[in-house]
């Protein structure tokens, strides 16, 4: 049976390597990503074949030889001994967690940061806005989340969790603006919809005759006869997503709250923009996720319906699917930037300021993040489909982070 060398297991390259797939922060995220490697060094130490890692029975009638057997427990014991240390240094990797529309561009900024430096490559792990809070709000130490991407500003609740749990000081820092559109296959024609109609395709009650029902529209032609006479069919994400929050709030909130029936209905405000952000649940809207690369797939096998994602997904599917009209603006670059389309939101990420100086890294990737190269008007994420802060507000931003790295070094 062959067996790797363990002097090469010892080499600094080899080390380095190993060091940069394992190390994770021990949460229970890093801690799966961990987990999920061990059948991989298993293989890569004994050549066991893949199909035999699960199911792997000892041979009892092979009877290998002492020596054999002690090179084999002595390389299994340098490979347990390799991953031990690693697991105690898991804070010097940077932890990043939150929105699915935000992950992209992050991700780029760390691959970048790790490619360009001596730091291990942040570990960015998508969660949803939403799931992210949670995780990020949960306290303060290496177990923890440095940073949270947003597509949305931190609400009060998550704000009261954070210091729940000790997480008191926090920054936000605007990365750029995304727009939240309604794509569909370039296989069937382009819809050209107003907010108003996505209402009434998607609310859970409308009104009729002065009062509240269900919503009974199956097809789009039941809302409008100018509409195609085609099933109304929405992928788009789950609760937990800040893209989901953001379309209830520009979309069907503000096509729902001056509406004399749920006014009627519901005098409070607050009880009012809960009921207008309920979508329906006969699936007539499909949540799926917060992967937005598998609504974009859906759509191909179904031409007809329509998937809701932000526009650096229909930037770079631009090929295969198509952003529609709303209210006869196409969600372009240019549009989303002036304000002319009507479904934008700005997009974030927050820092743990206690952990600035703490965690490897964190000081120089937060600079890295929101500097020109990066977040600039010709920077790489704009090519990645960020829209860009004019200059005045990305100054300000690269203000906050800067004043906060340099509170940290002092």
């Amino acid at each position: 049976m062959a067996l790797i060398n363990t002097s090469a297991l010892t080499s600094p390259p080899y080390l380095q390597r190993l060091n940069k797939r394992f190390a994770v922060d021990p949460n229970p995220l890093g801690v799966m990503k961990t987990l999920s490697l061990i059948p991989a060094v298993i293989q890569t130490a004994f050549f066991v074949p893949k199909n035999r890692i699960n199911n792997f029975k000892p041979i009892h009638s092979f009877k290998p030889k002492e020596n054999i057997m002690k090179k084999t427990l002595y390389t299994f014991t340098a490979l347990v001994t390799l991953t031990l240390p690693l697991q105690a240094h898991a804070g010097t990797n940077i932890q990043i967690v939150g929105s699915s529309t935000v992950y992209p561009f992050v991700t780029v900024a760390a691959e970048e940061f790790g490619n360009n430096t001596d730091f291990n490559t942040p570990i960015v792990e998508s969660t949803g806005t939403g799931g992210g809070f949670k995780l990020f709000c949960a306290g303060a130490g290496e177990k923890h989340p440095d940073i949270s991407n947003a597509s949305r500003a931190i609400k009060k609740s998550e704000e009261e969790l954070c210091a729940k749990n000790g997480v008191k000081d926090i920054t936000e820092v605007k990365l750029g603006y995304d727009g939240i559109v309604l794509a569909n296959s370039k296989k069937a024609e382009r819809y050209s919809l107003s907010k108003q109609q996505i209402f009434l395709a998607l609310a859970k009650q409308i009104p009729s005759d002065g009062k509240l029902i269900d919503n009974p529209h199956q097809n789009w032609s039941d809302i409008d006869a100018s509409l195609p006479n085609v099933k109304i069919e929405v992928y788009g994400p789950p609760t937990t997503s800040g893209t989901r929050d953001a379309f209830s709030e520009l979309v069907m909130e503000t096509s729902c709250k001056d509406l004399p029936e749920f006014k009627a209905a519901f005098p409070d405000k607050k009880t009012r923009k809960k009921t207008c952000h309920l979508l329906r649940e006969d699936g007539r809207y499909i949540e799926a996720g917060e992967n937005d690369n598998l609504i974009v797939q859906k759509l191909q096998s179904n031409p007809q319906a329509l998937g809701i994602f932000g526009f650096s997904f229909l930037d770079q599917s631009g090929d295969i699917v198509q952003g529609s009209l709303i209210g006869g603006k196409e969600p372009t670059f240019d549009n989303i930037s002036d304000g002319s389309y009507g479904i934008s939101r700005s997009l974030y990420v927050y820092l743990k300021n206690a952990h600035i100086g703490k965690t490897a890294g964190l000081r120089e990737f937060s600079t890295e993040l929101i500097g020109d190269e990066a977040a600039g008007e010709f920077g790489y994420l704009t090519e990645k489909g960020l829209i860009p802060l004019p200059a005045k507000e990305l100054e300000t931003m690269q203000g906050r982070v800067s004043a906060l790295t340099e509170s940290a070094s002092n």
